[in-house]
């Protein structure tokens, strides 16, 4: 019953239409998955055999499809797949054991596609290895597009410098007076520029300065002395007081003796001042009597 249906399939898939099939000048191709051959005809085709194998690879990994008449009413577990190992020895070795009553046409054909396979993954892992230059499109717009945004953007940073200059030049010269909107970053770049230029030259004279400030201070010094000098200077008098008849005696015979001595004498001791006298008053009281003494 089965032979029937399956020759019915391919006389409408051979004179008729099919979704798979490619027709060219010189063959008929099969783009289904499962084909052995990539090839139209009766014995190739997965749709009109009831038993048929492929090898299959998926991720790196050869694998073994297998289709039997008892599983032909399940579609979903159609294809019995079997994972064949890397090295070729021993996935042809498995392609034997599971195919051994098959025929001779599916075993062979299955063992090619299992050797061509592995041949393009050898070839596959030697291209990963080696360097490969890898090609960039050249985007002419998008680099234009970059290439005009450049140079507004210079542009525009000139400009930016060359007003940020005049309106310092303006802020030394003091064109405003007081400023008002100006930018407090370019301000503040200012302000440091001219103090690290006054701490350099306080740096250079810092040497100058205290040599001067030290012959200022000894200058100072010398003329506030003077100061004090001249103001005890004015400051002294000449006191006189009044004395006894004793004292006067002893005052003119001195001054007696002053004239007998020569006028060298005399004229030294004009020069030396006098110093000036006080008169004293003390009591001492005893028990007999009380004393009064003047000097």
């Amino acid at each position: 019953m089965t032979m029937y249906i399956l020759i019915i399939v391919w006389s409408i898939i051979n004179k008729s239409f099919c979704s798979y099939k490619v027709n060219t000048k010189t063959q008929r191709f099969c783009r289904n998955e499962y084909n052995l051959t990539g090839l139209c005809n009766r014995s190739a085709c997965p749709l009109a055999n009831s038993q048929y194998a492929t090898v299959r690879e998926e991720d790196g990994n050869c694998f073994l499809y297998m289709k039997t008449v008892e599983r032909s009413g399940f579609p979903r577990n159609m294809w019995e797949k079997v994972k064949l190992s890397k090295s070729l020895e021993k996935a042809l070795r498995q392609i034997n054991e599971y195919l051994i009553y098959w025929p001779g046409f599916i075993k062979q054909k299955c063992k090619q596609r299992l050797l061509k396979i592995s041949q393009y993954l050898i070839r596959m892992r030697k291209l990963r290895l080696r360097r490969q230059k890898k090609l960039v499109p050249i985007q002419r717009k998008q680099e234009r597009r970059e290439r005009r945004r450049e140079e507004k953007a210079l542009v525009a940073a000139r400009l930016d410098s060359a007003i940020e200059k005049e309106l310092l030049e303006r802020l030394k010269r003091g064109t405003y007076g007081d400023i008002y909107n100006f930018p407090q970053v370019a301000f503040n770049k200012a302000l440091e520029e001219e103090e690290d230029a006054e701490v350099n030259m306080e740096g250079e004279d810092y040497g100058e300065d205290e040599e001067n400030e030290g012959e200022e201070a000894e200058e100072e010094i010398d003329e506030e002395l003077e100061k004090e000098l001249e103001e005890e200077s004015e400051n002294e008098e000449i006191e006189y007081v009044e004395a006894d008849s004793d004292l006067e005696r002893e005052l003119e015979s001195e001054s007696d003796m002053e004239d007998i001595e020569p006028k060298a004498t005399t004229s030294v001791k004009d020069n030396t001042r006098r110093k000036p006298r006080l008169e004293i008053e003390y009591e001492t009281e005893t028990l007999s009597k009380n004393a009064k003494r003047t000097v």
